[in-house]
């Protein structure tokens, strides 16, 4: 299974008013596993980027002037992500840029069917507890101390660390080691086996009951009631 864990940056909050993206970044996964490729563009959005934005990310329209244009980056961009499923935390607000920048270039839009949202998640998981990629990070312990400004690329792969310990991430350490068990011995049944040999022989030890226990169970049974086993 192929996913892509994926974040942007905008000049604002809806392209239906003119915002653009000025930049995207994601982290690929394979089987629920970092593969170390990644994908990040900053983007011309072709229009001032308001103060408040710049707050947020960092970005100015002066850092932006010599990027490329979203039309001369978007098939690197569906090459990248290719069909894999896209990974984001608060879906709507990234999937809604990024099918309007698409439109404009004349392309169809992705699906809804193909995203996952962490953020959807996160809530189902955790209900009325603080959901926000920084919170998350700190209920996992993941060190987000370098997202001082956010930055799509740092925030893909903090919410790359985040998606896999929700899903249950840190179990393909053991899953690791047991692949490596097998294929050091053969399979399971070997490792077993080796195991077994190796085990300290010990004597057999004395269990039957004492005539105190013998009749401490006597007394017992004299105490219960109707009995089933009279019955039968």
């Amino acid at each position: 299974m192929r996913e892509i864990v994926l974040d942007t940056e905008t000049t604002g909050m809806d392209p239906k008013e003119g915002d653009r993206l000025v930049e995207i970044g994601c982290v690929e996964l394979h089987n629920q596993v970092p593969t170390g490729r990644t994908y990040h563009v900053y983007i011309n959005p072709e229009r001032d980027v308001p103060a408040g934005a710049v707050a947020v990310h960092g970005l100015t329209a002066e850092f932006l002037k010599d990027k490329p244009v979203f039309s001369q980056i978007y098939t690197d961009f569906l090459d990248f992500i290719a069909e894999g499923v896209l990974v984001i935390h608060n879906a709507e607000f990234d999937m809604k840029f990024i099918n309007a920048e698409l439109a404009k270039v004349g392309h169809k839009p992705i699906p809804p069917k193909r995203v996952t949202d962490t953020l959807m998640i996160a809530r189902k998981k955790f209900p009325g507890s603080p959901a926000s990629l920084d919170a998350l990070c700190r209920r996992f312990n993941i060190d987000n101390s370098a997202r001082e400004l956010h930055g799509a690329l740092l925030d893909a792969q903090l919410l790359a660390e985040v998606y896999l310990e929700m899903m249950g991430g840190r179990q393909h350490g053991f899953l690791g080691m047991a692949q490596g068990a097998t294929s050091s011995s053969g399979d399971l049944a070997a490792v077993s086996v080796q195991a077994e040999r190796q085990r300290a022989y010990r004597e057999p030890r004395p269990h039957a009951p004492s005539e105190e226990e013998l009749a401490a169970h006597e007394r017992l049974l004299g105490e219960i009631k109707d009995p089933i086993w009279i019955k039968r």
